[in-house]
């Protein structure tokens, strides 16, 4: 019974190294296509290839990562990603800023430019503006327009 049991232990320790060990062949037939597999073919010259199990990962270093290294690097590439999507709704809110401001002031400005006469209200009452009044709001829609209708981060122009 003990001989046995020796002989079925020493049989399963060597079944994994027979299994890593076994050979694959390589081969091209008479139509061009290249075949594998793990029997010589018969009637074709063929060549043995080497074959690598799956590999582990390893840091530069040549050790295995630890799984709390793992996590932390995985921890870090959220956070870096988190903060890009942040960095983009900032940057998309600004755009939509200056598009809202661009043509606010155009509207403003094409008011100002269709009509002799603008009336605005002061403390609850009505009243025209003067010409230079009306060309004094002409510039100042004209910079917002020159701050939020071209590319961002152009400077308005000096006048």
């Amino acid at each position: 019974m003990n001989r046995k049991i020796l002989m079925l232990t020493l049989l399963m320790a060597m079944t994994p190294g027979l299994v890593a060990g076994a050979s694959v062949y390589k081969w091209t037939d008479e139509n061009g296509v290249t075949h594998f597999g793990d029997r010589q073919p018969t009637g074709a010259n063929s060549e043995q290839v080497n074959v690598r199990s799956g590999t582990t990962s390893r840091s530069q270093s040549g050790q295995r990562q630890s799984a709390q290294e793992q996590l932390g690097e995985l921890q870090e590439q959220q956070r870096s990603q988190e903060q890009r999507r942040q960095e983009t709704a900032v940057e998309e809110a600004r755009r939509k800023q200056r598009e809202a401001n661009c043509a606010t002031a155009r509207s403003n400005l094409d008011v100002l430019n269709s009509n002799a006469r603008i009336r605005v209200e002061e403390n609850g009452e009505m009243r025209y503006l003067a010409p230079d009044e009306i060309e004094e709001q002409r510039r100042r829609f004209r910079e917002i327009m020159e701050e939020n209708c071209g590319p961002e981060g152009s400077a308005p122009a000096q006048r």
